[in-house]
């Protein structure tokens, strides 16, 4: 038997014990995808893995209690073991989370999804991917190209300022700001503020925020980055707010949405919020502590 008959005996027998199913997309069923190479499973649809939110210990002592602790959280608990090993669902799902956070990390942003949200695209002055990981400090710097597209298509001045910005994670990007940018623009223009033209930054780090509001001298720039994937979820999104942001603006200068996500705060629901958030920074000319400070007063 070669190589790829092994693999494909080895994939028959996980479907026939249910470990792995075909058929579903991994979006429907809510988990990441597994490659196969199984010519029953040639349909077109990925192999998926059953969800990681039952209980795989052998013979507990009280399982209701193991089943309630399951419940409560994400994490990888509970998933049993096979002598000193993983089992084979848990380390199947390990390794199809590891490579959705890998592909997070290192695929672009694409072109539709900035087309489907009307947004233009610019680049930081990193040159690729690989400058990007190495050299975090200049994704917060704007090339000139980009200076020069952001003041010839964005209004000077305008009260809120939104950008887009892949971050560590361009998975985050294309499953939130579809819900997250239509709630935040409409929320803002409900409560009356004046609202620039969104635009992505490309190779982006959370400073460079402060390089966009000093250049249009907005009064808050909103921006949506895509946080680190980890194992639980690569599509994890976070919105930094900064009131007058520019060279001067120091960490504790940025009012955090964090965990923007399906599982999380749902993206449609973070955007209203932050306008709300926006609303109380203009009122109180503040973001980040001085924010939280004054509102205490």
């Amino acid at each position: 038997m070669n190589e790829q008959e092994l693999i494909q005996s080895v994939i028959g027998k996980l479907v026939e014990q249910g470990v792995i199913q075909g058929g579903a997309s991994s979006r429907e069923r809510g988990a990441a995808p597994v490659v196969s190479s199984d010519s029953r499973l040639s349909s077109g649809d990925p192999v998926t893995l059953s969800p990681l939110d039952e209980v795989k210990v052998d013979n507990p002592k009280n399982m209701a209690a193991l089943e309630a602790m399951r419940k409560t959280t994400p994490a990888r608990i509970l998933m049993g073991r096979c002598g000193a090993r993983q089992k084979t669902h848990s380390f199947l799902h390990f390794q199809a989370d590891h490579a959705a956070a890998v592909d997070a990390v290192f695929l672009d942003v694409s072109d539709a999804c900035l087309a489907e949200s009307g947004l233009f695209g610019v680049q930081t002055v990193v040159k690729d991917k690989d400058e990007y990981l190495m050299k975090p400090e200049l994704g917060k710097r704007l090339s000139e190209d980009a200076k020069k597209m952001i003041s010839e298509r964005c209004e000077k001045g305008a009260q809120v300022q939104i950008i887009v910005v892949d971050g560590l994670s361009s998975t985050a990007i294309e499953a939130n700001i579809g819900d997250t940018v239509p709630a935040l623009v409409q929320g803002l223009k409900a409560e009356g503020l004046s609202v620039g033209t969104p635009f992505f930054v490309k190779y982006g780090r959370v400073g460079v925020m402060d390089e966009v509001g000093a250049l249009l001298g907005c009064d808050v720039v909103v921006e949506l980055v895509g946080e680190r994937p980890g194992l639980i979820t690569a599509e994890s999104m976070s919105a930094y707010m900064v009131y007058k942001a520019g060279e001067k603006t120091v960490e504790a200068d940025r009012t955090i949405i964090s965990n923007i996500h399906r599982g999380g705060t749902p993206p449609a629901e973070a955007g209203a919020h932050m306008a709300t958030v926006v609303k109380q920074m203009l009122a109180h000319k503040a973001s980040g502590v001085a924010l939280s400070e004054a509102m205490k007063a």
